[in-house]
């Protein structure tokens, strides 16, 4: 496959406000939204200190923004450009989000497990509505062990 023009006559510009880069974020977020995720972390994790505020909204954001490609803090920043302020509320500046993440100790990420496990279950309940037309049998692997798997019977 080729382009049609010339490198040096082709210009890009993403500069109109109402444009969405990352649109598969609003099945993703509104499914968020539907099992409470916001308000989930909000009643399981306590940040002290002036990040404390708001901790759903800023672990939604971090979601949002992994979602959408980010990885690292700075990355994060590609919530906040075109239209996605139209999209979503609670945007947040890249360096309030990376402070709240090293305000987190080893007890709120147990606050964090919690509320991901009460989140878990909220999936699971909408399943039947996403997985309509799967057939009989679904497996689907959610867990948190990262590291190497050797052999035949993994």
């Amino acid at each position: 496959m080729r382009l049609t023009h010339p490198a040096q006559t082709m210009e890009i510009a993403f500069d109109d406000d109402r444009l969405v880069a990352h649109a598969g974020l609003v099945p993703v977020m509104r499914l968020a939204e539907d099992v409470g995720l916001t308000q989930t972390v909000n009643a399981a994790v306590r940040l002290s200190g002036p990040v404390g505020s708001n901790p759903g909204g800023k672990i939604t954001a971090i979601v949002a923004g992994m979602v959408a490609g980010a990885d690292t803090i700075d990355g994060l920043d590609r919530l906040r450009h075109g239209g996605m302020g139209h999209l979503f509320d609670q945007v947040y500046v890249p360096l309030t989000l990376g402070s709240a993440l090293r305000a987190f100790a080893f007890g709120h990420v147990r606050q964090l497990q919690s509320a991901a496990r009460q989140i878990l279950a909220g999936l699971v309940g909408t399943a039947p509505v996403l997985l309509r037309d799967a057939g009989d049998l679904v497996f689907v692997d959610v867990d948190s062990l990262l590291r190497r798997v050797y052999g035949r019977s993994k």
